[in-house]
This record gives C-alpha cells, structure tokens and sequence, in this order.
C-alpha cells in the first residue's frame, strides 16, 4: 500500500470530520475537547518538574548567600534575621534586614532598599494586609509598607512574604552576616522508598489521562460506522474505510492537540491564580519538559490512529449495514488475565528489594509491572461488565431500559468508566504506601501539645524584666496557662582545673512551683525551695554525675562566669557574685517538659533567689491555648513581636514529617487532584456523547409515552452498574497491587479499609455526572430529536 493512497484517505476521513454536517461537526468538537482535556493535563504533568526546580532556583536566588564569612562590618554588609511567622494556619516567611554601611545590595525583587522602619511586601500580602481578614496581622508587622517585592523575590505569586529594615538587630539575635544573595544547598538523593512511591505516582497519575485519550477518540463511533456504511454502497472497500474512519479520528486528535495547546496556554497564564495544596507557580514557570512535550505532541495523533484500527477489527462494515447493531461476540479472558500475569511478573522478582538506605530502584520493572497491571485491569472491566449485565431480568422499566441498553452495547459505557478504574485502582494502592510509609518518614517530635501548644523565648535584661515578659504573655487573650521560667546558668567557682579552657556551668531555671513541676518530678514544692534535677536520674547519664558534683545540696556557685573570654564585653568586671545552693534542696529526676527535651541543672522557687543578679536571662514560656477563642494561637504571637520582634516562637507538634517525603506527597496530592478532575470532566463527557447518540431513540420514547423520570432514571442506571463493577474490580486490584509493593520494602499493611474513601469519590462522581447531564437529557428528549435531514 502506497504512502499517497495512505494520505488520500487519511486527507478524506479528515474532510468528513469538519465538513459532515452539524451532527459530525458536534462529533469532532466533542472528540477534540476530549482529546484536548487530556493534552492539557498531559502537558501541565510534564511541566511539573519545571515548575518546582524553578520554586527552588527562586528559594536560592533570594536566600543570603552563606559561603562567605564576613567577620566585621563594610560598606556592603547588613546583618539579616529570618522571621517566619504562620498566620491563621497560613505561611508567612519574612527577612529583617540591618545595613552595616551605606552599599547594602537590594534584596532580590526590590528596585531599592527600604528605609529604615519601611518593609516591602509581596503582592498577596499586600492585599492582606489592607483586607480586614489582615487586621490581627498588621498588629504584627509594625513596619510601613513602601513597596513590593517582585517575582524575583517570591517562589510563588500567592506566596506571603515581607522583608523590613530595622535597627535592632545584633550580635546576640541574628542569623548571620551577609554582602550579597543567592546561594545553592547540594540536592541530597532520595531514598528508594520515596522512589518507588514517585515512579508509582507517575504511573497512576498519567495512566487515566492516556487511557480518557484513548476514549475520546472512539466517540461517535456509532454514528461513524453507519457513514462507513453509506461509502462501501458506493464502492469503497473494507480497508479503504478503516483508513478513512482512522483519518477522521486523526483529525478530531490533530484538532484536540489545539484545544489542548489552547487550555494548557489558559491555565499557564492563570496558574499564579490557583493554589493547590499550597503549591502555586509564575506562568514563566510552567513550561513542559522539551522531550515529554514533543513525546505528547507525537503519540496522541498516533495514538488516536491505533485505537481506531483496533476497534474497528471486530466490526464487520457492509454496503447495507454495520453488524455491530446485532449482539456482539462474547469477549475473550485470556489475554485480558495474560496482562495482568506479565504485570504481576515484572513485579513478585522485585519483593524484598528496595531497602531504605538505597538511592536506586529498578524503575523501569516497577513502572512497567504497574503499567501492565493497571491496563489489565481495564481491559478486564468491559468483560466483567458483560458478564455482569448478560443475566440480569426484571425490575422497573427504568432499570430494564438500562440493564437492556448494557446488554447490547457494554464496551462503550466501560470505557466511559476505564479512567475511573485505573485512577481508583492506583489510589488505592497510592494510599496503601503512604500509610506504610508515614511510619518511615513521620517520627515522633516527642512534644506534648495536650501540655502547651506554643513555646516562645525572649532575651532579658534581668531577672524582673524576664517576669514580666512572662506576665505578658500570661495576660493576653487567648491564653488559658502559661509554664514560663527565667532561665540562666551557674559556674563552679574558683580556678581553672588542669585541661580546661572554661569553667563547668549548669542550667539555673527560675519560677513558680506549677511551671517547676513541668520539667521535673517534685515531691512538693513551696516558694523558697530549691531542687536539684538529673536528665536521666537513675540510668546514670554522665551529666548527672557531674550535677550531683558541681551543683550538690550546700555548695557554692557562681552565679556568671568566672572566667569569661576577653573578648566578652561582660568580662574583667571583677569577682562574680555567688549564692550557695540550700542545704536541703532536693535531688530530683528530670520529666521531659512540653517540648519533649529532659533537662538537668538547679530548678529554683523566685524566693530562694531574691535580689540575686542573674547572668543573661531568658524567659521560657510555653503557653496553652484557649481553643473557644478562635484567634489564639496569632494573639499569642503579636504579643511575642510586640515584646521583643526578634523572640523566637515555634508552633509544637507531636509528630514530624521527612522534608523529602513531605515534598513527594505535595506534588502527588496535586496530581491526584487534577487528576480526578480530569476522570470527573471525562466521565462526563462520555455521557454526553451517549446521550447525543441516542438522540433520535430517546425522542421517540418519549413520543411513545415513556416518562422522561424513567429515561433519567435509566441514565443514573446506565452510569452507576459498570461504576459499581469497576470500583469492585478497582478495590480488589489495588489492594493486590499495593500488597506486592509493600513487599517490595518489606512493609505491612497499615489499614486495610483505606479504599473506603476513594470508592466514596467514585460514588460521588455517579451523582455528579448524573446531576450535570440532567439538562442535556431533557433538551434531547423533545420532539424535534425525530427530524431527518
């Protein structure tokens, strides 16, 4: 066969897509907004890699630069301070800035650098700041807004973020030392768990979008086969109108790629607009992968050719009709388990293989082993449809007209539902190794939030200024106790031993009996006593021994460093002042307090040390929240900038999750959301399709008196049975598959009722549909659906 005969019908079937009339024109659009949903997505999942190395660039451009050590101030230095802050469960990063000289470099994003008491915002925390949601924070930041920070500046558009100019920082509150900006961190390898659960993702991810592809192609394929029909009564032959069918696929494919090209430049320029599981990107950002794009732009018009072909090699077209309007050919299981065996072949080798500490996997067997699993598995949902439908009788007549509908043409309602099968299937094996791996990646912080919620810190001039930063924090609204202690250290007085280079100190914390109690197990406690407490009491930790030692029951201490380095400004200011520790304070074992850290040293009652000067205190607080005060937690936080802008204040949490793993599960949560919006719109695009097919039949129905509740009823019907099978057949797949790549780490099943919510989603997407393709139904149900042209 000549490449030019080729090209004529393929150019014919082209013509026939765009020129058939308003009924095939409808076709064509409808196969190309199928085709382009799937291209759009597929170009938005090969721009995801883009996308979050340019979020890191952009981390890295902003970021002080660290490798050079700048030990004294020059016309180009400034001294910097993070100040991250969260703000109604919102993310806030911030940067304080100090010009040593009179050359700072401009912080990226900014066209000069501020004054001093001036901060520059970013445009979505510009705007809320002057909403009134933004009220409570603008106490916070008591700083003048003078400009924007631009997009050099920001991972994201939506990011929340200031950088302020002030005057108070210095060598005891600063991050560091700075001339200029951007720097880079090594990428560290991912383990092989986090790469088995990536490879996974990508498969289960872009393997519905292939398969709702694959689907759209095929609609209309009724109609398609009577014109076949018409063009073998004069004169084509059977291979003439394949060729020709497959040309007008390749056309609405062709077309599809520029509806998709369409959507994906749409949704490029909105992409600033939307946030995603807290993820959200510059347009400048989204821009595909060269090879993957030009791997989408190639196989969908082949793909679309393929499928084609392949539907049509069971279809018999004759001059006088097609012999698909009989009942088909029962579908063959063989090949169908065969799939699912040589998935299952590539996978059981690999059990037991991926180990933690690897950083490499055999990504082509497990992505192929799952690819050939989830195909399987879809192309065993048309026979268990089929074989599902072939028994059922009886039942209302809106049940009839479906179970009938089913009976006679089953293919094309499971395929409407194969991209539900795989995205469900993967899901629930998706699910099934977060759970496993949470516990490898989600560690205990050993905090106690039932305790305190929120602990803070504040630099102090003295032992009265750090209480009444306590009483502060004790008073705000919001708060319903506080555990707050002034904390110092003691010395061992006297000379340097022989090999030291500075003298033994331990931690001296100062409070009432009930914040005392917090961080030691006390018999009873009055003002006025003292205790000795030890990290690990009885299981003999060194530092216990040297406690017991430094600090026992009638020793003296001093009470500041006894022998300071002359670089110290607190040095050569003659003989520290000393207290002795009570003969009759107790030696107790240490509790871990609400941070979860077990602490050693003297713990002392306010009296016990009065009119003792301490050396450098700091007040400790942790505080726990009122939870009928809606706004707590962010009261407590002003209060803390209020008292001091550059105290540090630090949300608890009883766990804590990897930093890798927390970014793989990001960027799978958004996949799988966009994702199942995509199995929503092709879902419903399917029906649609369906429905326009049986436009003239559904008319006459109703002409015959049938009530249009029935027909809807029998619509719900028609989408709900191969729904309900594929979901069984989903569940039972994905939990077999995400049992073998459980195996593959050795890990155990966490829940085995996980799949629970993601049957929900489906059975959420039956009543969508349903809903949204009501009106459509009733508009073809009217009178003139009987016209012939």
């Amino acid at each position: 066969m000549s490449l030019g005969t080729w090209a004529r019908d393929l150019t014919l079937g082209a013509r026939f897509a765009v020129t058939g009339g308003r009924s095939g024109l409808l076709r064509t659009l409808l196969t190309a907004t199928g085709v382009g949903f799937g291209v759009a997505l597929l170009l938005l999942a090969a721009s995801f890699p883009n996308m979050l190395f340019q979020r890191e660039v952009r981390e890295a451009v902003r970021a002080v630069d660290g490798s050079e050590q700048v030990t004294s101030p020059r016309p180009d230095s400034f001294l910097h301070l993070g100040r991250p802050t969260v703000y109604r469960d919102q993310a806030i990063s911030g940067l304080l800035l100090q010009p040593e000289g009179d050359a700072p470099p401009v912080p990226p994003g900014a066209s000069s650098f501020p004054e001093t008491g001036g901060m520059l915002v970013s445009p979505a925390l510009g705007e809320l700041l002057d909403s009134p949601e933004g009220a409570l924070l603008k106490k916070r930041l008591p700083y003048e807004v003078v400009g924007t920070i631009g997009p050099a500046g920001l991972i994201g558009p939506a990011e929340l973020r200031y950088v302020a100019h002030v005057d108070f920082l210095n060598a005891d509150n600063l991050d560091g030392r700075g001339t200029r900006y951007g720097w880079s961190v090594p990428e560290e390898p991912m383990n092989a768990f986090l790469i088995l659960l990536v490879v996974v993702a990508c498969v289960v991810l872009l393997l519905p979008v292939l398969v709702f592809v694959a689907t759209a192609v095929r609609f209309g394929g009724e109609q398609r086969d009577r014109r076949l029909a018409a063009l073998r009564l004069i004169g084509a032959d059977t291979a003439m109108t394949r060729r020709i069918a497959a040309g007008e696929s390749l056309a609405s494919a062709l077309l599809g790629l520029l509806v998709g090209l369409g959507l994906f430049a749409a949704a490029r320029q909105f992409a600033g607009t939307f946030t995603i599981w807290d993820v959200n990107a510059y347009p400048a950002d989204v821009v595909p992968m060269t090879g993957l794009a030009v791997l989408v732009l190639a196989v969908v018009p082949v793909a679309s050719v393929v499928v084609t072909l392949f539907a049509l090699r069971g279809v018999v077209i004759e001059p006088l009709g097609v012999v698909r309007t009989s009942t088909p050919r029962r579908r063959r299981l063989w090949w169908r388990l065969l799939l699912l065996a040589a998935g299952t072949a590539f996978l059981v080798p690999l059990i037991g293989d991926v180990q933690i500490s690897q950083t490499s996997i055999d990504s082509l067997s497990v992505a192929a082993g799952t690819t050939l699993v989830l195909v399987g598995l879809t192309t065993l949902l048309p026979w268990l449809v089929e074989a599902g439908v072939k028994r059922l009788r009886g039942g209302p007549v809106a049940w009839q007209l479906a179970v009938r509908r089913l009976q006679l043409s089953s293919g094309t309602a499971a395929r409407a539902v194969s991209g539900i099968v795989v995205a469900a299937t993967g899901a629930i094996a998706l699910q099934m190794l977060f759970q496993a791996m949470e516990t490898q990646f989600t560690q205990y912080s050993g905090e106690d939030t039932s305790r305190a919620q929120i602990a803070l810190g504040f630099d102090a001039g003295n032992a009265d200024d750090a209480r009444g930063k306590i009483d502060r924090v004790r008073r705000t609204e919001g708060v319903s106790g506080v555990i707050g202690v002034v904390e110092s250290h003691v010395w061992r007085p006297g000379p340097l031993k022989q090999g030291e280079e500075f003298s033994p100190m331990v931690a001296l914390r100062v409070g009432d009996c009930a914040s005392l109690g917090e961080f030691a197990t006390l018999p009873s406690c009055t003002d006025g006593d003292v205790f000795v407490f030890l990290a690990h009491g009885k299981q003999g930790n060194p530092d216990d021994a040297f406690v017991t030692k430094a600090v026992r029951p009638g020793a003296m201490v001093a009470l500041s460093d006894p022998h300071p380095h002359p670089s110290s400004p607190k040095g050569a200011k003659g003989a520290p002042a000393q207290w002795r520790v009570p003969a009759d304070a107790r030696t107790v074992d240490s509790r871990p307090d609400p941070t979860g850290m077990y602490e050693y040293g003297v713990l002392a009652t306010p009296k016990a040390l009065a009119g003792a000067v301490l050396d450098d205190p700091r007040a400790q607080v942790m505080v726990r929240l009122d939870p009928a005060v809606p706004d707590a937690a962010d009261l407590v936080r002003n209060t803390a900038d209020a008292i001091d802008p550059t105290a540090w204040v630090r949300t608890l949490k009883d766990t804590e999750r990897d930093a890798a793993f927390s970014s793989v599960r990001t960027g799978i949560l958004v996949g799988s959301t966009l994702t199942m919006l995509l199995v929503a719109a092709s879902l419903l695009v399917a029906t649609l399709e369906q429905l326009r097919d049986r436009k003239r039949l559904l008319s006459s129905l109703v002409a015959f008196g049938t009530r249009r509740s029935t027909l809807s009823w029998s619509v719900l019907w028609q989408t709900a049975v191969p729904i309900v099978l594929g979901l069984v057949l989903a569940v039972a797949g994905g939990l077999g598959l995400g049992v073998v790549l459980l195996k593959m780490g050795g890990q155990q099943v966490q829940d085995w009722w996980g799949f629970l919510p993601v049957v929900g989603i489906g059975l959420g997407l039956i009543a969508t549909v349903t809903l949204l393709s009501m009106p459509v139904l009733w508009r073809l149900m009217r009178a003139d659906g009987l016209r012939t042209e």
